[in-house]
């Protein structure tokens, strides 16, 4: 008994110290990245770099245009990514569903210059006819929805169904089950698959240097190509001024700190702390 006993607690112990090891190894590339890019990026962090635009040695047009890419592009994918999951969740009992899951799938698979060259043809030359903040937001919301939508989906598996059966017990109708009880029971999973896909958007360089173009000037409409920090970052990394190559560093570290700020400021909103 005393051996099973000791057998046991060396096992579990051994398994501790694997999980550590797997942790440690995972973390180490994140923090040499984290680490390479704050060294070279901060020196160059100054109110000038920030606000100025591409011909004053700044990068205030590359931030606004990733801040509009990211609004409407959160504007047209969340909604659609969010009812897909719903539908695919609570309505999907029929034999479409499985179908529209796989498709799901591969479009969460696409590789990004397929979404681009996509968007291109049909909303740059087909339906505007000019590189535009729309196209953009129409190729980063492609990648978007699916990701929403499977979060989505199994988000709202996870709510026990006697959570639904209490409510349809009472007389409410199903609809009003799941937007008014389901849904929010799930609102971590949703909001967790909301920040994973808004930060895989926020760095997408293929899509955007197709339907937007970039520019060096801050934003001239909705019809006009714009710039973007990832697309600063492909830019500046290519030309063969050293001065240019280590700015690409600052670029990147404001890119992280965007998306950092975002997460934490859905991550607090959801918790209430917003409320008054």
């Amino acid at each position: 008994m005393i051996n099973n006993y000791v057998f046991r607690k060396v096992k579990n112990r051994l398994f501790f110290v694997l999980c550590l090891a797997c942790v440690v190894i995972a973390v180490i590339p994140l923090l040499s990245i984290l680490y390479e890019v704050v060294s070279r990026g901060a020196p160059f962090l100054s109110l000038q770099f920030l606000t100025n635009d591409a011909l004053h040695g700044g990068i205030g047009p590359a931030i606004q245009g990733t801040l509009i890419l990211i609004g409407l592009t959160s504007l047209i994918g969340i909604p659609v990514g969010i009812l897909s999951g719903v539908y695919l969740a609570e309505f999907g009992d029929n034999k479409y569903a499985s179908f529209l899951r796989a498709i799901n799938d591969v479009l969460t698979e696409f590789p990004s210059i397929v979404v681009g060259i996509t968007a291109y043809s049909v909303v740059v030359i087909g339906l505007i006819g000019s590189y535009s903040p729309i196209a953009g937001a129409v190729a980063l919301s492609i990648m978007l929805v699916p990701i929403v939508a499977r979060t989505t989906d199994e988000s709202l598996k996870l709510v026990p169904n006697s959570v639904r059966e209490a409510s349809l017990a009472l007389g409410i109708r199903k609809w009003k089950t799941t937007l008014r009880i389901v849904v929010p029971a799930a609102k971590s999973g949703v909001i967790t698959g909301i920040l994973l896909a808004t930060a895989r958007i926020a760095g997408e360089t293929a899509p955007i240097l197709l339907t937007i173009l970039g520019s060096n000037y801050f934003f001239q409409g909705f019809r006009s190509p714009m710039d973007a920090l990832p697309l600063r970052i492909f830019r500046d990394a290519r030309w063969d001024n050293p001065r240019v190559q280590a700015e690409a560093w600052g670029v990147a570290l404001i890119l992280i700190l965007i998306v950092l700020s975002l997460n934490i400021g859905v991550r607090l909103a959801a918790r209430g702390r917003f409320k008054r």
